[in-house]
């Protein structure tokens, strides 16, 4: 797999490109802003953009995503609880001077457990609320790569101390992707530095509970 990381916006998100090594199609993970930037870089690397993944739908995670869905004409796909906060960015944005952001409407959903094949690669998606009420995470199991948003991060965790969060659930879903994917599974988090599940479980001091 061929993973470009691209931190854009005043939150300093990560939006992920993925695509096979070398491929002409590509998926976009989370594309949170600065979608020029984004497009030039597609266009670089001579991908199409067969679908856009939104793991949640705070605004800094979705604030690209209506500019890139009609510049490629790629499908959204958004968790199913979300879809509201998706078509009104600005009705939830955290703090004025942000955007503005266009809303979409999702051309589909998710809630964890479906399995889907896009730009020929096997995504099972994993349901992760706990940051968020519909948060779903994005594995690639043949690839050994997650997508985890702002579930799991290098050596924190996301924040559950807002009206849609929850801390035990968000631990309880992390629980979830140690179980089902092995140490050396790559995780891209939505902020900082990339990790792996392996290392997480060993060294994150948030999730010290789930080694007892």
């Amino acid at each position: 797999m061929d993973v470009r990381a691209f931190t854009v916006g005043p939150f300093q998100e990560n939006t992920f490109i993925l695509r096979r090594d070398g491929a002409d199609k590509a998926l976009v993970i989370d594309p949170g802003d600065e979608a020029e930037k984004l497009l030039g870089a597609l266009e670089q690397l001579g991908a199409n953009v067969e679908a856009i993944l939104i793991t949640h739908t705070d605004i800094d995670h979705v604030g690209a995503v209506a500019p890139l869905a009609r510049a490629t004409g790629a499908p959204v796909y958004c968790p199913k609880l979300e879809v509201q906060r998706l078509a009104d960015i600005m009705g939830h944005a955290p703090m004025p001077g942000l955007g503005p952001y266009e809303g979409y409407d999702a051309d589909h959903t998710v809630e964890g457990g479906e399995e889907l094949t896009l730009a020929d690669m096997r995504i099972e998606v994993v349901a992760t609320p706990g940051h968020t009420e519909g948060h779903v995470t994005y594995a690639f199991p043949d690839e050994k790569v997650i997508a985890s948003g702002d579930v799991l991060f290098q050596g924190s965790v996301g924040r559950s101390d807002r009206p849609n969060g929850d801390h035990q659930t968000l631990i309880n879903s992390i629980a979830t992707l140690l179980e089902r994917y092995p140490d050396d599974t790559l995780v891209l988090p939505g902020h900082m530095g990339t990790t792996t599940l392996g290392k997480e479980r060993a060294t994150n001091p948030f999730l010290a509970e789930l080694a007892r």
